[in-house]
C-alpha cells in the first residue's frame, strides 16, 4: 500500500525491505530470550538465524527465477533487480542451513528447530504485512467490503478492489505463532512443535493460494506453493510419527 517509507537524500526506505528486517530482528531477539529459559545456547541461536536468512534470502530467490523463469530467460536482470521472492524456498534453505549448522555444532536440531518455530512464524507475520505495503501477494477480484484498492505504483493491479491475502497471511501467521507458544509447554516430545509449525503454515499457505491472483506457476494443477504445500504437510506427518517412535523407543530403553 505504500511502497516507500520514507526517503532522505538519495537513501529511501522501502516498506517491504523494513518490515523483512523488523520481522527478522524480533525473530531473533524473541528466539535469543526463550533459548535462555529453556537452557538452550542464545549464541547458538544467533549464528543459525544469520546462516538461515542468508541461505534463506538466497534460496527465496532462487525459487522466485525458477517459478519465472520465462521472464528470467527474457529479461534476467528484471527478475533478479525485483523486489520478487517465494517464501518457500526461503524456508526450505534456511532450514537446510540450520540441520548443517546444527551437524557441524553438535546440537540437536530438533530442539532448536522446536524453539524458532513460533519466532519463525513472527517473522513470517511481520514480513507479510511488508508484502502488504509493496502490493505483491495480492489476491482476486472482490466486490466484498474486505477488499482493498491499491495505488498506482504498488506491485498489485492499482484502482480495483483486491482481497488483502498479505493481511490474511499475516493474521494467519501470528496465529500459528500463538498455537505454537501454546503447544509448547505442553508437549513432552522433541520435534513435535516443529511438526505441527510444518503442518499449520502448510496447510494455511495451500488455504491462501485459492484467493491469490498473482500467477507464479504450477504443477499437476496445482499452484507451486501448493504443490510444496502438499510436501510440507507429508513432511509433518512423518516427522510427528518418527518423534512418536523415538519416544516410545526411549521410555522402553528407561524402563
Amino acid at each position: 500500500m505504500k511502497m516507500d517509507i520514507i526517503s532522505i537524500g538519495r537513501i529511501t526506505i522501502h516498506g517491504y525491505g523494513l518490515m523483512i528486517a523488523v520481522g527478522i530482528l524480533l525473530c531473533i531477539m524473541m528466539a535469543a530470550y526463550r533459548a535462555k529459559r529453556y537452557s538452550l545456547d542464545p549464541e547458538a541461536i544467533i549464528d543459525i538465524a544469520l546462516w538461515g536468512v542468508a541461505s534463506g534470502f538466497l534460496g527465496a530467490k532462487l525459487l522466485y527465477v525458477i517459478v519465472e523463469w520465462k521472464e528470467f530467460i527474457k529479461n534476467p536482470g528484471n527478475v533478479l533487480g525485483s523486489e520478487g521472492f517465494v517464501v518457500y524456498g526461503g524456508i526450505i534453505t534456511g532450514v537446510l542451513a540450520a540441520i548443517i549448522y546444527c551437524r557441524i555444532k553438535h546440537l540437536n536440531f530438533l530442539e532448536y528447530f522446536d524453539l524458532a518455530a513460533p519466532s519463525i512464524a513472527l517473522a513470517q507475520g511481520v514480513g507479510r504485512i511488508g508484502c502488504f505495503l509493496a502490493g505483491c501477494c495480492y489476491g482476486r477480484e472482490t466486490d466484498s467490503f474486505l477488499g482493498v484498492v491499491f495505488p498506482e505504483g504498488c506491485m498489485a493491479p492499482a484502482g480495483v478492489k483486491l482481497l488483502p491475502t498479505q493481511l490474511f497471511s499475516s493474521a494467519g501467521d501470528f496465529l500459528i505463532m500463538g498455537i505454537l507458544l501454546w503447544y509448547h509447554k505442553r508437549n513432552k516430545c522433541t520435534g513435535n512443535i516443529g511438526a505441527l509449525y510444518m503442518a499449520l503454515y502448510g496447510v494455511g499457505r495451500f488455504l491462501i493460494e485459492f484467493l491469490r491472483a498473482d500467477d507464479r506457476g504450477g504443477i499437476m494443477g496445482l499452484s507451486t506453493s501448493q504443490f510444496i504445500s502438499v510436501l510440507i504437510i507429508a513432511g509433518a506427518a512423518v516427522l510427528f510419527r518418527v518423534n512418536r517412535q523415538r519416544q516410545v523407543s526411549e521410555q522402553r530403553s528407561n524402563s
